[in-house]
């Protein structure tokens, strides 16, 4: 790899780490400055988390591929620097929130600005070669775990000094990267590669349908549809439910997602090249998948504190899937429609996140007794909410294991390479 193009890597992977870093400061202390403004209901302020999780994700399903058609016009460089200034002005505004409309102006407005990881990925699609792109994706799942692990640990710790803290940690580091990236950032889309900016194709609903009409992508796109319905049970219940079920306070909170984030990194950022060297794409993907279902039964079920800590390294499995999903899929598409695809799935990923956290929160406060109110349900389990996020990723083995049945062969990425129609390389 030449050092302009290392160099450029470099920000791509520090851009997820400080995106997912920001994200994290606040997880640990925004369900509680919630219910600060309702008298401490926990399952109020759980319902009103998914409602700003909703909103903001609703402002990303429309803008993802609007971003992504721009960034095939425009090149990558504009949209990932003008979104990570524009996130570290809204955690600004996040920070200096004294009401809960200007709290949901501050999400709304980070919706619209932090769309930018449907733009990295179709970076690291510029410059990876397809043999390496699986390994490559693999790194930004690494840094994605790595600020996972620092970002929610850190807001624990400094929510305890001030809730509001986090929030002006977060704004500095992402101005910071956007000077970074001004200096040492490439453009890595070629003019010839460009496409010409079309608002028909630039709204969620004809990037949906573009996905839908190819089958080679289709039921990959569902796989990764379903498992980011999942995902959102962490940002939904989880701080919610380690307090309800194991008394586990802020900073308690923040170290065990941090541990979370440790063995995400560790699997994403060590050992992917080995998963995909020995199993090849498909079966890495799918049993990462397998892990999840399991993985997530244990935490629903755990008696306690101690056994969910069990399975932190059986849910960290799950993250080998995420790189064969997306590796599998852009190798299917040129380098012209890199950021059309990865704003689509990006989309689908949106959609997503507008409906599980209702999904999910509204499933923990019906099996929670919270105050005066008994469940609603008529029965007391916690870790329902996982219960459902393990029968999604079961649903989405199973449309795995069909829509890529025609790859018999589970060659590994460097002998798929060799074949056109074995697509190469998260």
């Amino acid at each position: 790899m030449k050092p302009p193009r290392r160099a450029a890597v470099v920000f791509i992977l520090v851009t997820v780490f400080i995106d997912i870093l920001a994200f994290g400061l606040i997880i640990p202390v925004l369900p509680h400055l919630i219910a600060d403004f309702y008298g401490g209901d926990q399952g109020k302020a759980a319902e009103v988390n998914s409602w700003l999780s909703s909103g903001y994700w609703l402002i990303q399903f429309l803008s993802m591929p609007v971003l992504g058609a721009m960034s095939d016009h425009f090149g990558r460089r504009p949209v990932l620097l003008g979104s990570n200034l524009g996130i570290g002005l809204d955690f600004i505004v996040m920070a200096v929130a004294t009401s809960m409309p200007l709290l949901y102006v501050g999400r709304l407005l980070s919706g619209l600005l932090s769309a930018n990881f449907s733009t990295a990925s179709a970076y690291i699609a510029d410059v990876t070669p397809p043999d390496k792109r699986a390994a490559a994706f693999g790194l930004m799942g690494a840094m994605f775990g790595l600020g996972f692990v620092i970002g929610p640990a850190l807001g624990g710790i400094l929510g305890e000094i001030n809730p509001r803290l986090p929030f002006w940690i977060a704004a500095g580091l992402s101005i910071a990267n956007f000077c970074y990236g001004y200096f040492i950032l490439p453009e890595s889309l070629q003019p010839e590669h460009r496409r010409a900016f079309e608002w028909r194709k630039a709204n969620p609903f004809s990037a949906l349908k573009w996905l839908a009409a190819k089958p080679q992508l289709f039921g990959l796109a569902i796989v990764a549809f379903l498992g980011s319905f999942a995902h959102v049970v962490y940002p939904s219940t989880f701080v919610m439910f380690a307090d309800y079920r194991f008394q586990w306070g802020i900073q308690t909170v923040g170290l065990v997602l941090g541990c979370v984030g440790v063995c995400a990194a560790i699997v994403q950022g060590g050992l992917i090249r080995w998963f995909v060297k020995q199993l090849g794409e498909r079966r890495m993907m799918l049993l990462g998948l397998a892990c999840g279902v399991f993985g997530f039964l244990g935490y629903a079920w755990a008696p306690t504190g101690t056994w969910f800590l069990v399975f932190i390294p059986v849910m960290a499995l799950w993250g080998l899937a995420g790189p064969g999903v997306q590796s599998l899929m852009s190798g299917q598409i040129d380098a012209s429609e890199q950021g059309r695809l990865q704003g689509a799935v990006n989309c689908l990923s949106s959609l997503a996140n507008i409906v599980a956290p209702q999904v999910f929160a509204h499933t923990f406060a019906a099996f929670i007794h919270s105050g005066e109110r008994q469940a609603s349900m008529g029965l007391e389990i916690p870790g329902a909410a996982f219960i459902i996020a393990s029968a999604l990723l079961l649903l989405a083995l199973l449309v795995a294991w069909r829509s890529t049945s025609h790859r018999t062969t589970a060659k590994p990425a460097s002998t798929a390479a060799e074949s056109p129609a074995q697509p190469a390389g998260h």
